[in-house]
């Protein structure tokens, strides 16, 4: 049983648990895996994340009902409150703004509201939108003009949950890996053999000097760091050198490295 199985973890590995098989759509025994996996391996705390890189609106109709959903990125419960009073002025003569909203690593910070609708029928539906698709520190407004039919209870949350789904079509949401700078010096012979690692493990080169020797600098996922100095160790027989630097957020964003 689920149950049995979640007594054994921590608070914390409830959360992953949870999330693992509501994002994922996993068995038990599967996510019970992946678990294992991390606790092997991967450090939880620098696990990658999925983040809003760019807010976006998007629109919904439902029986003549105008549902407009405006997604925007936040940190704290202060932002958030912020943006919901922003919404509610530009669209001032909607009869409802409903909202929705989290924030922190395991999202720890979770509220919503119906703002007038049928208990139950959008604040929360559009929560459970942001927490199956596992997405950090984001705000969402759905405002809602009447348009004189009534949707009832099953029509309601559809809709609030299709137009969220809208607003984040037209978002940008990226994973966001904790990584550190890694600079690899080598010689010409052994650059080529460097260069088809990295391709390997899907690791881009942010620079490259060649002077008497070839420098180049790459940012590295940290649960990679050491099998990636490794695999090069052993690539170059040992001729190429390290110089590890600061620890850094990255995404990889239209195949392209942005450091956060």
């Amino acid at each position: 049983m689920l149950v049995d199985s979640l007594r054994s973890l921590s608070i914390e590995d409830e959360a992953i648990f949870s999330q693992l098989i509501q994002r994922y759509q996993l068995t038990r025994e599967e996510a019970d895996a992946l678990l294992k996996k991390d606790r092997r391996g991967i450090d939880m705390e620098n696990r990658p994340i999925r983040i809003l890189y760019e807010g976006g609106s998007g629109e919904i109709v439902e029986k003549k009902s105008r549902f407009i959903a405006t997604i925007e990125k936040i940190e704290t419960e202060e932002d958030a409150l912020a943006f919901i009073a922003r919404m509610k002025k530009q669209y001032w003569d909607a009869r409802h703004n409903c909202y929705a909203f989290v924030a922190g690593k395991n999202h720890e910070l979770q509220r919503c509201s119906d703002d007038g609708e049928p208990n139950g029928t959008a604040g929360r539906p559009m929560l459970d939108v942001l927490l199956r698709e596992d997405i950090h520190n984001l705000a969402v407004v759905v405002t809602r003009y009447f348009g004189g039919t009534l949707l009832g209870t099953g029509g309601l949350v559809r809709a609030y949950q299709k137009a969220v789904q809208e607003g984040l079509k037209n978002s940008i949401v990226i994973e966001k890996m904790q990584g550190r700078f890694l600079t690899v010096d080598t010689d010409y012979n052994s650059i080529g053999k460097i260069q088809y690692i990295l391709a390997q493990q899907g690791i881009a080169i942010l620079e490259s000097a060649y002077t008497e020797k070839v420098e180049v600098k790459v940012v590295v996922p940290l649960e990679k760091l050491e099998s990636l100095k490794e695999s090069i160790t052993e690539g170059t027989n040992g001729t190429a050198r390290f110089q590890p630097g600061e620890e850094a957020a990255f995404a990889v964003i239209e195949g392209e490295i942005k450091i956060l």
